[in-house]
């Protein structure tokens, strides 16, 4: 997978180009590095998570994803290759089972917020949600497995659960809309 950085100011971008693995050059501006750097960006907003206390499977979990996401990432730098593996999805998948067979149903729509782990692991999904589409969309101009899709698509839901699960910890609650349905239950008015 191409070398490993020993420069970083090497000046080949500023024409507007990247280097892709592959070691092809595109516009900074087509979908491929879009995607890259979207999933670059939800990376970093993990990192910036992971420096919240969370409970050690919460920060376990969330260290192995951001080593997916760089399999991921590196994936999508070069066309054709494979980094991401079935077993990343599986993980996401009985975690996304494990969290959340330990909450309530939901009654309404949640807020994205409460406390700052809850609010940040939002912040994550909605990333994810963009990651997502940008790698939906490259593939609507050229070859991409599913698994990139299928993996971002998961790991937005299972921050959507963990967000729960932060804002749970020391006995705290979702934050809920106030839908004007929720007001007329709350208020016993039909």
């Amino acid at each position: 997978m191409g070398n490993r950085l020993t420069q970083i100011a090497t000046r080949t971008g500023d024409d507007g180009t990247t280097g892709l693995g592959d070691n092809t050059r595109v516009s900074k501006d087509s979908p491929r590095p879009h995607a890259m750097g979207d999933v670059d960006e939800l990376n970093s907003h993990i990192g910036l998570l992971l420096c919240e206390p969370l409970p050690t499977e919460v920060r376990t979990l969330l260290s192995d994803v951001q080593h997916q996401l760089f399999n991921l990432g590196g994936e999508l730098s070069i066309p054709g290759f494979e980094l991401l593996k079935d077993e990343a999805l599986a993980q996401l998948d009985e975690a996304l089972a494990t969290h959340n067979a330990a909450l309530p149903r939901l009654a309404e729509f949640i807020l994205p917020a409460g406390t700052r782990a809850a609010s940040q692991a939002h912040v994550c999904r909605t990333v994810a949600r963009r990651a997502e589409r940008s790698v939906v969309a490259l593939g609507a101009v050229e070859a991409v497995r599913d698994a990139p899709r299928r993996y971002l698509n998961r790991l937005s839901d299972l921050m959507f659960v963990l967000a729960r699960v932060l804002n749970r910890l020391d006995g705290g609650d979702d934050v809920y809309w106030k839908s004007e349905r929720m007001a007329r239950a709350e208020s016993g008015a039909p």
